[in-house]
């Protein structure tokens, strides 16, 4: 089978991923075969996962994802397995060691041609659905947090990040380490316009959960850091836009607007740390611009 390698391979360039790129035609026959699963469409490539539109032996429409084993996505079986269909992706079968779900098959459209302030509202319903206690098996996010503390701080002074933004990351980040509400909640991590998918009903869900233990406050950030060039260039715009995203989020999803501003920050300020190794200085200028909007009062 034709697998389209571009896509999945922006996830890493790492020996072992192309290894697993390398077998996996293979691995999708296996499967395929074992589970009783016939093709039913071309797949589909994002950053290190495949999807695979197939029927079962019942002629149910169903789509076979197989992913890289990176760390996020390492339970995504048991997020799935927790919210059982509600405000999530329905998961009919798993295999974590060959990371192969069967998953219900969606509707292809996502919320990124919605209007961004607008898809903030399903978004933010999701949190009331997916939030409950997490499992015990997860990794609690105030380890998470505490690996880009230690990171932030031993960044030298032309990182090519702001130093002031860069200690006000730290600030937040040395109260959460500390604070018993960072841990304990099912979070999804990876919330935005393109891992909301709809059910045939028009019902919005989740899809592809890097799961933790932690916030829900964490959630709002990458509402805030996808979809910013559409916002242009003008810092009335981009301030009104940005404040608006995460206020409505907020307020659907019920949350205590300063926390998940501080959390936004700190995210902000860890992605564009690591876009900064990366060499993306655009988009590095492009978050600084949107942590000073939604930072400063």
């Amino acid at each position: 089978m034709p697998v389209p390698a571009r896509p999945l391979a922006e996830r890493s360039s790492s020996a072992a991923f192309a290894r697993w790129l390398e077998g996996l035609p293979a691995l999708v026959e296996q499967v395929r075969t074992e589970w009783g699963l016939r093709r039913d469409g071309e797949p589909v490539a994002t950053p290190g996962a495949l999807a695979l539109p197939v029927r079962d032996e019942t002629d149910v429409a169903a789509t076979l994802k197989l992913a890289f084993a990176d760390d996020g996505g390492a339970y995504e079986h048991l997020a799935l397995r927790h919210w059982a269909g509600r405000g999530a992706v329905t998961m009919l079968r798993a295999d974590p060691h060959r990371r192969a779900l069967l998953l219900e098959r969606l509707g292809e459209e996502d919320l990124s041609a919605a209007w961004d302030i607008e898809a903030c509202r399903p978004v933010g319903g999701l949190f009331a659905l997916l939030h409950r206690p997490a499992p015990p098996q997860l990794r609690a996010l105030s380890d998470v947090v505490r690996g880009w503390r230690d990171d932030l701080a031993s960044l030298p002074r032309d990182a090519g990040l702001p130093r002031r933004l860069v200690e006000q990351a730290l600030s937040i980040a040395a109260g959460l380490v500390e604070d018993p509400a960072t841990d304990g909640t099912l979070v999804h991590t990876d919330l935005h316009y393109g891992t909301v998918r709809t059910r045939p009903d028009g019902e919005h869900v989740a899809t592809d959960p890097r799961p933790l233990s932690g916030d829900p406050h964490c959630e709002p950030a990458p509402m805030l850091w996808h979809r910013w060039r559409e916002v242009g260039d003008d810092a009335g715009a981009l301030r009104w836009t940005m404040r608006e995203r995460l206020d409505v989020l907020a307020e659907v999803g019920g949350l205590d607007v300063d926390r998940a501003r501080a959390w936004t920050v700190l995210r902000l300020v860890v992605r564009a740390r690591a876009l900064a190794d990366a060499g993306e200085r655009e988009e590095v200028t492009a978050l600084v611009r949107i942590i000073k909007a939604v930072a400063e009062p």
